[in-house]
């Protein structure tokens, strides 16, 4: 494997005097002489205060929060309904162990999506793979909503059900690499994290959207909700597919994509590219995504289970606990992008994966005391300092892992195949959680074991602020550099 190619960084404010399309005018010349590549870095600029950002943002935060939507309905229907109606089982419980091992299932694929639409992605542009991804993200979902339970149909309920999820595994493979690419190369440098935080904005938006409409539909006499009640929140996909597709045909491809097209330097095979040209960068992102896939997981999906079953919580205390944490990360999203903007993406990595680590056992006391406002609280400051600063930071640390020719697929591929060493983590602590008798202490070691294992990426990892994602080829700056 070779190594990666020299760095070069944005110089502060460029400009070009000549065409004067940018709304706010700068008065710092292009220190780069070159005619040429003065006029390619200015078509990249001209979107700092076009309408068309905002379009961007509106299009990405829409857009990745219906897709995610459909990503997370299913972990949460599996605690709740799927395990009666597609895994039945003489015990509950194995029941529900066999819907959060169908869970994962999502994950094995989504590397898959990762490298397959990824590939799309930097040969035939950002959006109209996005377009794709919406497509098969909502068709899969709404035709699980669609499924006749196992008492119908038998053993083929379930097969069913998770060969749709595998198609969501494909989809969710490259929603969030290609949204956050977008993002990234329509943003301006100096704000690049803010911007970019938009994309992981959109997919809490999602788990928020999805545990209210399951927080709604849990309303319904239990008999309604067994029998069609549960199917609502899928079918609702048909509906969403509309709205997404709406919004991305709308937007405009990544000036920087445009650019390379011009300039005919889209690359034939990016997955070999990819791979062989930043195997480092390749190996960080994957570890970068272990511990936040882990976690958010465990407060999303297996905490829903875990009060609801082992405290003895009725569904509306965990749910209503979910919806919280949901809505304060998203009012943090932006927050901590811009403060990546000012101090770094490296700083609040670091700080968010020990901080989840500290915090495990603590999180775990917390939920047994069996009060609401306690429970609340502690899924709210787990995510507020622990899973916040690193997603928020995400969409920005990945896009700048790789050079442009590659970035979807490095981006999508890298996140992607963390996602499937983690995602399981439902799975696990269930698991872990039977082992151990009903005492979470091994639950809360293995986060703080997936809490090491990011940490040492990041540790790995260099500061990256200062990348010019125009570049076709870059590397990031030196560690702990500016």
């Amino acid at each position: 494997m070779s190594e990666e190619p020299p760095h070069r960084t944005n110089p502060t404010t460029p400009t070009s005097p000549t065409t004067p399309t940018t709304p706010r005018p700068d008065p710092d010349p292009d220190p780069d002489p070159d005619p040429a590549a003065d006029r390619d870095r200015h078509r990249h600029r001209t979107v700092r205060t076009d309408p068309e950002l905002r379009r961007v943002v509106t299009a990405s935060v829409v857009g990745t929060a219906l897709e995610w939507y459909d990503f997370f309905i299913y972990g949460t229907a599996v605690v709740l309904v799927f395990n009666d109606l597609f895994f039945v089982q003489d015990d509950p419980a194995a029941g529900t162990l066999i819907g959060l091992a169908t869970f994962g299932v999502g994950f094995v694929f989504r590397p898959v999506g990762g490298f397959l639409f990824g590939a799309l992605g930097d040969r035939i542009g950002r959006r109209s793979t996005l377009v794709v991804t919406t497509l098969v993200m909502g068709l899969s979902t709404g035709l699980i909503g669609l499924l006749p339970p196992y008492a119908s149909i038998g053993v083929a309920a379930p097969v069913l059900l998770t060969l749709l999820r595998v198609c969501q595994g494909l989809g969710a493979g490259a929603e969030f690499g290609g949204a956050s690419t977008l993002l990234a190369e329509h943003a301006p440098a100096e704000r690049r994290g803010f911007y970019a935080s938009f994309a992981q904005t959109g997919v809490q938006a999602g788990l928020v959207l999805g545990t209210v409409v399951f927080l709604l539909v849990g309303l319904l006499p239990r008999e309604s909700i067994q029998s069609w009640g549960w199917r609502l929140p899928f079918l609702i996909s048909f509906v969403l597919i509309a709205v997404s597709l709406y919004l991305r045909l709308r937007v405009a491809e990544s000036p920087v994509f445009r650019r390379m097209q011009e300039k005919k330097t889209v690359v034939r095979l990016p997955v070999r590219e990819a791979l062989r040209r930043y195997p480092r960068s390749f190996l960080v992102g994957v570890g970068a995504h272990i511990c936040d896939t882990s976690v958010v997981y465990i407060y999303a999906t297996f905490s829903v289970s875990y009060l609801t079953t082992q405290v003895g919580q009725p569904k509306w205390v965990a749910l209503t606990g979910v919806i919280s944490f949901g809505l304060v990360v998203i009012a943090l999203q932006p927050v901590y992008g811009a403060l990546s903007d000012r101090i770094g993406r490296r700083p609040l990595n670091l700080f968010s994966v020990v901080f989840t680590g500290l915090f495990a056992y603590p999180f775990f006391v917390l939920l047994d005391t069996g009060v609401p406002v306690v429970i609340w609280l502690a899924l709210i400051v787990a995510t507020a300092l622990g899973l916040a600063p690193m997603i928020a930071v995400q969409p920005v640390f990945y896009a700048e892992l790789f050079g442009a020719r590659v970035r979807y697929t490095g981006f999508a591929a890298s996140r992607e195949t963390g996602a499937a060493l983690a995602g399981f983590s439902p799975f696990v602590a269930a698991a872990l959680l039977g082992y151990a008798d009903g005492d979470p202490w091994l639950v809360a070691a293995f986060m703080a074991a997936t809490a090491v294992v990011s940490l040492v990426a990041f540790l790995y990892s260099k500061e990256s602020r200062q990348t010019d994602v125009g570049l076709e080829d870059h590397a990031p700056a030196a560690p702990g550099g500016r």
